[in-house]
């Protein structure tokens, strides 16, 4: 049987406020503290990650720099295969970026017990936890395709727009609003249910029940890193793959 104390805190840890957040005022602004101490933490284990791995790089790698080379190389194989050869490499830094975040910060929602930790107010749960950040996020990714179609086919770009006819014009820019909008819910319905869920369990039946639920959130969690850094990486090269056959077209003209 739990002692109390165990009690306490599993009953603790699944008392899920929905919309309770922990507020700083900053001028005539309302800030998400929460979401800013947490993103703050995720930050700080990826610089500390990235200082160990280089801060004595060898030509045999071992260790931490063993792993960083791994990861690295799985984040160059993930843009190349949504970019192509000629285009992944500027893009390689923003869609690592992307991932690593998005990868610790729900994890950290799974291993770390956040609702343990007292606020004045709300509670601390992972940064991707709140719409404001997977809406930020892909906002980012947004602002991302459209420099990189502009830089890549100057005005050329928005003749995406009108083609193969104007009529399509309201189309194509709701579908410059639906792409956020599918990456930010996505993401945010996913890491919330997976929390609403094992924080009842928890609640409901403290014990063993709870753990293999949290081995798939702990899955389900890499694989929303993946499938958002995917899909940023596809709207960046769909984006730039006009320049590509108008420039085939020219040189066959």
């Amino acid at each position: 049987m739990l002692s109390d104390f165990n009690y306490l805190t599993f009953t603790h840890l699944a008392s899920l406020e929905v919309g309770h957040h922990f507020y700083w005022q900053v001028g005539n602004l309302k800030l998400h503290g929460q979401v800013f101490l947490t993103s703050w933490f995720v930050i700080a284990l990826l610089l500390v990650a990235s200082f160990l791995a280089t801060k004595n790089i060898q030509r045999i790698p071992g260790g931490m720099q063993n792993f960083m080379e791994y990861v690295l190389e799985f984040i160059q194989g993930l843009a190349k295969n949504q970019l192509g050869e000629k285009e992944y490499r500027p893009w390689v830094p923003f869609i690592g970026t992307l991932f690593l975040f998005i990868f610790v910060s729900n994890w950290s929602g799974a291993l770390i017990p956040w609702r343990v930790i007292e606020l004045p107010e709300g509670e601390l749960a992972a940064p991707t936890n709140d719409i404001n950040t997977t809406v930020a996020l892909a906002l980012l990714t947004s602002l991302a395709y459209f420099y990189a179609g502009f830089s890549k086919r100057g005005l050329g770009y928005f003749r995406k727009y009108i083609e193969p006819t104007p009529v399509l014009l309201p189309i194509a820019i709701l579908e410059d609003f639906t792409k956020p909008l599918s990456l930010s819910f996505r993401l945010f319905g996913n890491i919330l249910a997976d929390e609403l869920v094992v924080g009842v369990l928890v609640l409901l039946v403290p014990l063993f029940v709870p753990l293999p639920i949290m081995a798939l959130g702990l899955f389900t969690s890499a694989i929303q890193a993946l499938v958002f850094a995917t899909l940023a990486a596809a709207y960046i090269h769909e984006a730039m793959e006009g320049h590509g056959g108008e420039e085939h077209h020219e040189e066959h003209g």
